[in-house]
């Protein structure tokens, strides 16, 4: 009964972490380019009382054995980098992906950082950045004479100027991963490569498996509403169901204090 009392409250643990995550979800279901996180779980250890395949006393092999489960631990939130839906910005500076890749934003200790909030503008000086003001990687500037800027599908950056001249600006590359769920997330719409993500492969957009871009768009989150809620009551059930079987393991001592 006390091995109950124990391996119910790792399921409320992680039933209560599993919440946690749904929130999360749920709190940034408006977040430009927002990819939904996801909990794994695996079963802890077994106690072993007959092994399988243990001889009885007159020689028999049984064919089962007894073991009894400690409980559950969580093994990994990772992030699902599915596509969200693109929605039309009316902000000619913005920038979607549609497919794999990451946009490459110069962070302030000069490293760089990924990021699939397309959602840029244009600093005092020209250059484009994203909503924190951050460069991106290559820097692009837009000069003060451009009438209008066009973003093609591969990332060519070009601006017809006032005296109806037409001039290519740079390139916005785009970097891929063989492990994104791998990245490190670092707030403000950013991720940080790590030795599980794998090194950035950059170039043009379309190429390689990149994505290609796309004018005038961003991309919503990938979080459904309706599968976090559906959730969010799967793990309130086994929260409720864990702290029924302690509430049980403990009207089972009280009976065996009670005895006489």
């Amino acid at each position: 009964m006390l091995r109950a009392l124990f391996t119910s409250s790792t399921g409320m643990k992680a039933q209560q972490l599993y919440v946690d995550t749904i929130a999360h979800n749920l709190a940034n279901v408006n977040t430009t380019g927002f990819k939904r996180s996801r909990i794994d779980f695996q079963d802890l250890l077994y106690q072993t009382l007959k092994p399988a395949g243990a001889e009885t006393a007159d020689g028999n092999q049984v064919p089962e054995g007894i073991q009894i489960g400690l409980g559950v631990k969580p093994t990994a939130i990772s992030k699902l980098f599915t596509q969200g839906a693109l929605t039309q910005s009316g902000n000619d500076l913005d920038v979607a992906i549609e497919g794999d890749g990451f946009f490459q934003i110069i962070l302030p200790d000069g490293t760089v950082g990924y990021t699939r909030d397309g959602s840029l503008n244009l600093d005092a000086n020209g250059n484009l950045v994203t909503n924190d003001g951050f460069f991106l990687e290559p820097a692009i500037n837009i000069p003060s004479n451009a009438q209008q800027v066009s973003i093609g599908q591969d990332g060519t950056v070009s601006v017809v100027l006032d005296d109806g001249s037409i001039t290519t600006q740079g390139q916005i590359n785009i970097a891929t991963f063989v492990n994104p769920a791998g990245l490190h997330a670092m707030g403000k719409n950013l991720f940080r490569e790590t030795d599980a993500s794998g090194t950035a492969s950059s170039g043009a957009a379309g190429e390689n498996g990149r994505g290609t871009l796309a004018q005038g768009f961003i991309e919503l989150s990938n979080v459904e509403v309706v599968d976090e809620m559906v959730n969010m009551i799967m793990a309130q059930r086994a929260y409720e169901v864990n702290s029924r079987a302690i509430r049980t393991s403990d009207e089972m001592l009280q009976a065996a204090n009670q005895l006489k």
